[in-house]
């Protein structure tokens, strides 16, 4: 006896399963057996429906609101379209493909040109945007394309575009309650490759600077807003349309019963 109550506490999925059969018995089965044996097991069974869905609705468009609860995907980057090794933004769409410098270092500046005539913005270094950007093609780098290692390269600089809401109100980004929707968001990130760092007893460790020889690799990502809001926008959508058919149900039935008691013998 002993072992199998052993057996049954380290079993996550009857463990799960138990606390769930408890919790709807506890809690919504315990109303329905009240109200039953007050008013009757059919209409107690609408009631408690009722008030059961009534409340997941509401409970649904508060994680709505504000992004808790049954959440769905967070917002991440993934990449747009290739890995840019070679210093030509061409392939991406930006920039002439002939005609640039030979010196790595001048090429990067001409490029930073053609993003700026091309509409990109470059982001400040204390930008929280600037920090999620370069996140997210870290990830693109050493675990996706596997081009290089975390140790072997340092963003240099972060370029946006792109991201807009819509449809604002009078133009304004604080009147933004209709805008449902959005364009494409896109970021580059500009990658520097550094000189080798060697460690010397006794002596911290020196920054990683970028090899100014070599050049530049440009990361191409566009954001992925993910759904976070949906499981819950289903929920209270959902609930909202079971508790207005209950109730719906609840008014048909009194109307009957009144108009029942109201007959004639």
């Amino acid at each position: 006896m002993l072992s199998t109550l052993l057996g049954i506490g380290w079993a996550p999925e009857f463990h799960g399963v138990v606390i769930i059969i408890v919790a709807v018995v506890a809690l919504p089965g315990t109303i329905y057996l009240l109200v039953g044996t007050n008013v009757g097991a059919r209409l107690g069974l609408l009631i408690s429906l009722a008030g059961l869905f009534g409340w997941m609705a509401t409970m649904g468009f508060i994680w709505w609101a504000y992004g808790i609860g049954l959440k769905g995907k967070d917002p991440v980057w993934k990449p747009s379209e290739v890995i840019v090794v070679d210093a030509d933004l061409s392939a991406l769409g930006i920039g002439p493909s002939s005609g640039l410098d030979s010196d790595p270092k001048l090429r990067a500046i001409e490029n930073q040109k053609a993003l700026a005539e091309d509409g990109w913005k470059k982001l400040s270094d204390d930008s929280p945007q600037r920090a999620l950007a370069i996140s997210g093609a870290d990830e693109i780098i050493q675990k996706e394309a596997e081009a290089f290692k975390a140790s072997e390269y340092k963003a240099v600089a972060v370029y946006d575009k792109g991201g807009k809401r819509y449809p604002l109100i009078f133009g304004s980004e604080k009147l933004d309650f209709l805008a449902f929707w959005h364009k494409p968001h896109y970021a580059i990130v500009e990658v520097g490759i550094v000189n080798p760092v060697y460690a010397e007893p006794g002596r911290a460790p020196r920054l990683p600077t970028v090899d100014e020889s070599k050049p530049h690799v440009y990361v191409k990502m566009i954001r992925d807003l993910g759904d976070r809001r949906k499981n819950s926008a289903y929920i209270g959508i959902g609930s909202t349309l079971i508790f207005a058919v209950l109730c719906w149900l609840l008014h048909k039935r009194d109307r009957l019963v009144t108009a029942n008691r109201s007959a004639k013998a």
